[in-house]
């Protein structure tokens, strides 16, 4: 058996994606701003992805715009944002968990004279709203805050914050990195208060490579990419249309079944964890004080630290059974550097390097869960002697 329990790193494209792809690339592959009626295909196809996308989100289709994944949209958000609104300011607030296309994007921008503030979060990977509150600055320009942190399922009060953030400063915009989030919640921006959102492809059964933004019509940004004037001079470079029409497919599709589906990765998660919590010395990262069964977190996420075990030989020793996880994010994984989300959180030290991220998808079965849980158990105390030996 072949256990894929990595999908908040990337998931399975649906068929589906894949088939109407494959028509756009070897039928309707025409370029979307040429003025012949092959153009004209292609222009169908992004506006069926834009009106899909709109109507999920509940907003203007002219608010969509595409790019090459989130961590381009979470760069066009702040740094367009940023220098599009300078002269309001150069204050940023983000938090200490943030994916690293947010946390990078803003270390470049304070060696650019930017000042940023980290907000701290409490052991479950939440901020605080009073600290948020007393972060806002008249200079402030925009907070970004993530929707599902991608390695612990922690989920910030985004609503709640952006209420906030409208309430300290009209002014000041409200980016939501939502790449874990979208098509696991429904997410309403402007309902919400958010000014700016982010999602990508690859993360909910679309293809990699293809990302979206969602920027109010009030919003003024800064094109960070010149060219040919594409998507109203805001990402100017030929429309990825395949990439852009299997986004919307793969959002379609999910949001269609969303309450059976979301219903189903909790169903998933409970069960995982009340097996995981047969093992001695570990500890389930992220759940909420009286919440054992993970109903406050992502429905899809499960972060593991195995007292004992260095995360990386168990990653290992689970692949020899075709059993996929990560030991943390993704876009980190082949980085020594212990976790900024862990240590964020407050995680033992001897812990920090004994952390594995389960993550699951609309594919997952209980019997790969049954699979899973019986090498772990094997496994696990297996390691450990191993560990004490050495």
């Amino acid at each position: 058996m072949e256990v894929y329990l990595d999908n908040s790193a990337t998931t399975r494209v649906f068929p589906e994606v894949a088939e109407l792809m494959t028509k756009i690339m070897c039928v309707d592959y025409g370029n979307p701003s040429s003025l012949h009626m092959k153009g004209v295909e292609a222009e169908q196809y992004l506006r069926y992805a834009k009106e899909t996308l709109a109507r999920i989100l509940k907003v203007n289709e002219k608010e969509i715009y595409f790019t090459s994944g989130g961590t381009e949209s979470d760069n066009m958000a702040i740094m367009g944002c940023a220098f599009g609104n300078n002269r309001r300011g150069r204050h940023l607030i983000t938090t200490q968990i943030e994916h690293p296309a947010v946390l990078n994007t803003m270390r470049h921008m304070e060696s650019i004279g930017y000042r940023v503030t980290y907000l701290p979060v409490n052991a479950y990977g939440q901020i605080s709203l009073e600290e948020l509150q007393r972060q806002i600055r008249p200079d402030t320009v925009l907070v970004s805050v993530m929707h599902t942190n991608n390695e612990i399922g922690a989920l910030q009060p985004v609503a709640e914050a952006g209420a906030l953030i409208k309430r300290m400063n009209p002014n000041t915009l409200f980016h939501v990195d939502a790449v874990q989030g979208f098509g696991k919640a429904k997410i309403y921006p402007k309902k919400m208060g958010i000014d700016l959102l982010s999602a990508s492809g690859h993360k909910i059964h679309g293809p990699k490579g293809i990302g979206l933004l969602y920027a109010g019509d009030k919003v003024k940004m800064q094109p960070l990419l010149y060219g040919g004037g594409q998507q109203m001079n805001m990402r100017s470079g030929t429309d990825n249309v395949p990439g852009a029409a299997g986004l919307a497919k793969a959002a379609e599709l999910l949001y269609a079944h969303y309450d059976d589906d979301v219903m189903r990765l909790y169903q998933c998660k409970r069960y995982f964890m009340e097996g995981i919590r047969k093992l001695e010395g570990i500890r389930i990262n992220g759940l909420l004080p009286g919440k054992n069964d993970g109903a406050d977190t992502a429905p899809h996420i499960v972060s593991v630290s195995f007292e004992g075990v260095r995360s990386e030989v168990l990653l290992h020793a689970l692949e020899e059974d075709k059993i996929y996880v990560s030991a943390g994010s993704a876009c980190a994984a082949r980085k020594p550097q212990p976790s900024a989300t862990l240590k964020a959180i407050g995680i033992d030290r001897n812990l920090l390097e004994s952390t594995i991220r389960f993550s699951f998808s609309v594919y997952t079965t209980k019997e790969e869960l049954d699979y899973t849980l019986r090498a772990l158990y094997d496994k696990i105390p297996m390691l450990r002697k191993y560990t004490r030996r050495s």
